[in-house]
């Protein structure tokens, strides 16, 4: 008699490509391995075990997969939610990650998420986040089986100041880690629109080198794709596959919006999709084409996605979300039945992650990743024996992750009995709130200033600086523009623009004010030839008043705008919007020494009467405040421009004006 370690009995559900089901059927363990699964009888008859569980009423079956998650999240779950995407990553997430990850936030993240998925019948996840030593230790530690990807962007991030950074990390952890007993080493570019190609190529090389798998989002929101498709000139799939990132062993995540091409682009090259229904759902991201996916034979696992954006970690909720999402996607009740869920997120989860060899099914020669779910709580109750497919049904739309009776993984107790053995929650639970106050006084801090959010976002000049400005209304153009022709006055260069103005105003104790520009530049026959974006930020406030209202115009900050309009009106919610669209004729001219830019204005929205001249010059003291302001007037009289064409109010307050009299 062959002698174990541990034998189980129960209903045994081998989730093997024949889904062998053995009741009452028993599985031996040996040194973490599993040694035997068949009938409880002939389990018995051949092998003998220091420890016999039986778990009658219980389903015992391949531990769960979670295959895509940010486990470290769980420490900013809640913090910014029903919120589109791109406002929620980067207006929110993306901030507080740069002020607080760090190893030690992303191990007890991942201490914090490994108790949830361990509760919830999981033994292995796929995890992709910064410092991901910090996460394979972590899981490690709490006895769980892991992908964990290094993390890799284009631009820095918390754990590195630049992709070239990032390899490196990933190379030292990939060195470190291979050949771990529990912990598979990954590398991640984290999507295509936050890559290059010359980081995606990079990316598989070192992944082909250590012959690792790669993880990365791909068409995760239909903003992404287009924007991609508008950018490179073709779909995201063929551009990673044109970067070779696709010979590697790939598993992609999310996969929402794909045409049918490039699902068979990822069936020729043995990617694994992972499907995240919660994440797809709350982000609004819409639905993934998960029938037409198992259709063509890509392997489909099932992923929570980050605990911030689903907001947990329980697998059998993920199980039952899929095959509704399908069903009601297709509007076809047959769409993704219970066993095919199952599967899932077990075994083709296994495959996805490109870890099958190790996990996923109860088979001989496999690590014993087991979870133990009770069949006969009450919301499991009646349990029909007619059809052998029923108990799959009672799994993917009945089970709660409270079934969950037992845990092991690698043939290691993790739960008995409901009891955790490999985290100590209690002293995890301070340390958690320790950080959420700490992140609540960040962002209640930030919120109150117009700045500090701008600053967040990034790519914003924070130095101060001032303009010496006038307006004046100009019943007739012709002699500024004669002058300007004569050579009198010497013009560098000029241009034709439209111009499409937002304003923001806030009731900030600054009253700032924020505008976004949509600036395009025509040709000599009106086309438009480039589109500029800027966001500048200012208050209300002007520092002074020359002769004949030259201003010294408030301070400002400019940064590039590279997101929507739509974004900046969800991310800064001001108080008031309003729009200001002119066109513009603009000349660069050299005069008393000094660069100035002179502008002959017609604003269309609202519509007001007359052309405005404005000129203007940066400046950045008092002094030269002064002798900018004496050089414009001397220009407003080259120009014929008399005292009571002068304006005092800006754009904005002339828009304000006009709607106050028009309502």
């Amino acid at each position: 008699m062959e002698k174990a370690d541990l034998i189980l009995t129960g209903v045994v559900l081998t989730m093997n490509e024949r889904f062998d089901q053995f009741d009452p059927g028993a599985v031996a363990v040996r040194a973490g391995v599993i040694a035997a699964v068949g009938p409880a009888q002939e389990v018995a008859a051949a092998w003998a075990a220091d420890e016999v569980v039986d778990c009658p009423g219980c389903a015992i079956l391949p531990g769960l997969i979670n295959a895509h998650t940010h486990a470290p999240m769980t420490l900013v779950r809640g913090l910014a939610d029903d919120l589109r995407l791109d406002v929620w990553l980067m207006g929110y997430i993306m901030p507080v990650e740069r002020e607080f990850v760090r190893p030690d936030f992303c191990w007890l993240g991942t201490q914090l998420a490994c108790a949830e998925m361990i509760r919830s019948g999981t033994t292995c996840f796929g995890d992709m986040y910064y410092y991901e030593e910090a996460v394979a230790d972590a899981a490690a530690q709490a006895g769980m089986r892991a992908v964990c990807a290094q993390s890799i962007l284009k631009f820095p991030t918390p754990d590195a100041p630049s992709y070239d950074d990032g390899l490196r990390l990933a190379h030292d952890f990939i060195v470190r880690w291979k050949g771990h007993q529990l912990v598979v080493p990954a590398v991640g570019p984290h999507a295509a629109y936050t890559a290059t190609p010359e980081m995606l190529q990079a990316c598989a090389e070192l992944a082909l080198e250590y012959d690792v798998p790669v993880h990365i989002h791909l068409a995760e929101t239909l903003q992404e794709v287009e924007e991609h498709r508008i950018e490179f000139g073709m779909p995201v799939v063929p551009w990673v596959k044109k970067q070779g990132l696709l010979e590697a062993k790939v598993t992609a995540m999310h996969c929402v919006h794909l045409d049918d091409g490039e699902l068979h682009t990822l069936l020729n090259h043995g990617v694994g999709v992972v499907h995240n229904p919660s994440s797809n759902l709350k982000l609004a991201n819409g639905p993934a084409p998960v029938s037409r996916m198992i259709e063509l034979g890509i392997p489909v696992g099932i992923g929570t996605d980050g605990p911030a954006s689903n907001n947990d970690l329980d697998m059998l909720e993920e199980m039952r979300l899929t095959a509704l999402l399908a069903k009601g996607a297709s509007l076809d009740p047959t769409a993704v039945p219970a066993r095919q869920v199952v599967a899932m997120a077990t075994r083709i989860g296994a495959r996805a992650l490109h870890v099958d060899h190790l996990t996923g099914s109860l088979v001989v020669g496999k690590r014993a990743d087991i979870a133990v779910i009770d069949l006969e709580e009450v919301h499991m109750t009646p349990r029909f024996h007619r059809d052998p497919h029923g108990i799959y049904s009672l799994l993917a739309y009945a089970a709660k992750s409270s079934d969950v009776r037992h845990v092991l993984c690698d043939g290691r107790w993790l739960m008995r009995d409901q009891a955790l053995l490999t985290v100590d929650v209690e002293s995890l639970r301070a340390q958690v709130n320790d950080v959420a106050a700490k992140i609540d006084r960040f962002l209640i801090a930030r919120e109150g200033s117009v700045l500090s959010k701008l600053l967040a976002i990034g790519g914003v000049a924070q130095e101060k600086s001032f303009e010496v400005q006038v307006k004046v209304y100009l019943p007739d153009a012709s002699a500024v523009e004669t002058l300007l022709a004569s050579g009198e006055v010497p013009v560098v260069k000029s241009s034709q623009r439209r111009q499409y103005d937002t304003y923001f105003l806030f009731d900030d104790p600054e009253h700032s004010r924020l505008r976004y520009r949509e600036d395009e530049i025509l040709d000599a026959q009106g086309e438009l030839v480039d589109v500029n974006y800027r966001l500048t930020l200012t208050g209300m406030t002007k520092e002074r008043e020359f002769a004949r209202s030259v201003l010294l115009s408030r301070s400002r900050f400019d940064a590039p705008s590279n997101r929507s309009l739509r974004f900046y009106r969800e991310y800064f919610k001001p108080r008031e919007e309003w729009a200001v669209h002119k066109e513009r004729r603009r000349y660069h001219i050299r005069y008393g020494g000094t660069d100035f830019a002179v502008n002959l204005d017609r604003v269309i929205r609202p519509k007001l009467p007359h052309v405005f001249l404005e000129i203007k010059s940066r400046t950045w003291s008092a002094q030269d405040a002064e002798r900018k302001a004496e050089l414009i007037n001397e220009l407003l009289e080259r120009f014929g421009v008399e005292e009571r064409e002068v304006v005092r109010r800006e754009y904005l307050e002339l828009a304000r004006e006009t709607a106050r009299i028009g309502g």
